[in-house]
């Protein structure tokens, strides 16, 4: 029975009783009587208990779906991290870069500055510095490796082991790009190399070229004593040497300077400015030469003022002295560089251009002719005369590609009064041909394919064409503009070209002689540059073409002082 009734004989809740508990340690209960029937044993149903006895199987049943979704996850997310490797791993930490960084630090500390291992500083910062151009600790740490081998350079050459040295400073200039302690390693280890016989050989060959009179070009005793300074710059005997030489040259100039050569001093004077820069008597020369042009400039301006007035009355050229072209060129055999004088030509040749056209206008085209050949004499390349020659139907000498634009006076052939479809048609091609050239660059180059010529030989076919005619006559002002672009990027040695492509052009034009000005000075400062760098000779050929282009630019003495000295 599973419970007990209450006394009121209503079925109530069975409470659990304990019974009596005084008896614990006495004798168990008596077994119950044999009451010949059979026993049974009613066991506690079991109860489940986490993590012990695995589920029934009806509940495995259920969750068996489990198992699969998982693996499709995993393969999911496998699949997910193969196609978004590149982008998972920019968003990683750069922890390889940073251990690389700290192994080239280790190199560097340890001396072991280059090799072909892959683990001295050079090759562990240099692979750093691919993986990220900008990183900072990379740059520094490949400067401080030049620097390194720079101290080993000198270690080696202070043991005698001049290769060493020389690989030491070959990997310096490449991580340090120049500078003077490179300049001065090499030319430590230049006299190392060079043994005394050599020097002395070198310096008996100056001498051999100053006994023969012959003091500059490459040949020249200047060039020879300055190469044996460049190895020995304490040379005693070639500093003597290229003081004889300044000798001899400044006496040169003295000479032309007595006999009122103005030409010849000034040439003497620069060459001299070229072989011995800082020779002692040269401002004292130049300072000569200014008093001498001192003395003519008097007389230079007022020929100057009186051949502008010829220009401004129409008497450009003709017999005698009273014109603009006679006054001009006394001018230029005084002051060979005078660029007034110079511009000066350009406008007659431009004023005997106009007169022409007139003359052709009125029908006298042989007067035409004859004035156009006095301005070949001037400016054989001018733009503007080659139009003019096409239309008064002397541009046949174009179309055959001759260079020579002063085409005689037998050329008689008849301007074209008329001018084909075909004509037409071939004239277009050349100046859509013209047109191409100019963007390509190719304004007097290369001959037959190049714009000035493909426009005159659309103006040999038809001398009247506008397109052609002002193509050609644009072609100035098309150089300028990529003189101007050059000068921009650096690029001056195509910046002198120009120049010169612009004098051929156009000559004597005033605005010209200011780009001159700021070409020289661009070459200049490309000089210092070049020397700051090591490059001597570099720095030498840029002074020099400064001075061809403004012998008077103030800065050249020093420059050239400067590099005299390694400074």
């Amino acid at each position: 029975m599973s419970g007990r009734d209450s006394k009121d004989g209503r079925r109530g809740r069975t409470d659990p009783v304990l019974g009596s508990l005084d008896n614990l340690d006495g004798p168990g209960p008596a077994p119950a009587p044999d009451d010949g029937l059979p026993h049974f044993r009613v066991e506690a149903p079991e109860r489940r208990v986490y993590g012990g006895n695995p589920l029934p199987p009806g509940r495995q049943r259920k969750r068996g779906w489990l198992l699969p979704l998982l693996l499709l996850l995993v393969i999911g997310a496998g699949t997910l991290v193969y196609l978004q490797q590149d982008r998972l791993r920019g968003m990683l930490p750069a922890t390889e870069l940073n251990d690389t960084l700290t192994m080239a630090d280790q190199a560097l500390a340890a001396g072991k500055l280059d090799g072909s291992n892959g683990d001295s500083a050079r090759e562990l910062y240099e692979k750093v510095q691919a993986a990220e151009p900008d990183n900072d600790r990379a740059r520094d740490g490949l400067r401080k490796v030049g620097q390194a081998e720079v101290a080993r350079a000198d270690a080696a050459l202070n043991a005698g082991n001049v290769d060493e040295a020389d690989a030491a400073t070959n990997a310096a200039n490449e991580l340090l790009g120049g500078g003077n302690d490179i300049e001065r390693l090499r030319q430590q280890i230049s006299r190392a190399r060079n043994p005394s016989a050599q020097q002395g050989s070198l310096v008996d060959q100056a001498q051999a070229a100053l006994d023969a009179g012959k003091f500059d070009g490459p040949d020249g005793a200047g060039a020879l004593y300055r190469k044996v300074l460049d190895g020995d710059p304490n040379n005693a005997v070639a500093t003597r040497g290229l003081d004889k030489v300044g000798d001899a040259l400044a006496a040169q100039a003295r000479q032309a300077i007595a006999a009122n050569d103005r030409k010849s001093a000034s040439g003497i004077v620069e060459r001299l400015a070229a072989v011995v820069p800082n020779y002692g008597d040269l401002p004292s020369l130049r300072a000569s030469l200014a008093e001498t042009r001192k003395q003519d400039d008097q007389a230079t301006a007022g020929l100057l003022s009186q051949a502008a007035d010829n220009v401004r009355s129409g008497k450009v050229a003709g017999d005698g002295d009273d014109n603009a072209l006679a006054r001009y060129k006394a001018v230029l055999a005084v002051d060979p560089d005078n660029t007034q004088a110079k511009a000066g030509l350009g406008q007659v040749a431009q004023a005997l251009i106009v007169q022409a056209s007139a003359a052709q206008d009125a029908g006298d085209n042989d007067q035409a002719r004859k004035l156009l050949d006095q301005a070949a004499t001037l400016a054989p390349k001018s733009a503007d005369l080659a139009a003019a020659r096409a239309r008064l139907g002397d541009g046949h000498a174009a179309a055959a590609g001759v260079a020579n634009d002063a085409a005689s006076s037998d050329d008689t052939a008849p301007a074209q009064l008329s001018v084909t479809p075909e004509q037409k048609a071939q004239v277009a091609d050349l100046v859509r041909r013209a047109r191409a050239a100019t963007a390509r660059g190719d304004i007097m180059t290369p001959p037959a394919d190049c714009a000035y010529d493909l426009y005159r030989n659309a103006l040999a076919i038809d001398g009247n064409d506008a397109a052609a005619r002002s193509g050609l006559q644009s072609l100035p002002g098309v150089v300028q503009k990529q003189f101007e672009t050059a000068m921009s990027n650096g690029n001056l040695r195509h910046a002198g070209d120009l120049l010169d492509t612009m004098a051929d052009l156009a000559p004597g034009e005033p605005g010209q002689a200011g780009l001159r000005q700021r070409l020289a000075s661009a070459l200049v400062d490309q000089a210092q540059q070049r020397g700051n760098a090591g490059d001597r000779e570099g720095a030498r050929q840029s002074l020099d073409a400064a001075r061809r282009l403004n012998p008077d630019d103030a800065r050249l003495p020093d420059a050239y002082a400067r590099l005299q000295s390694g400074r």
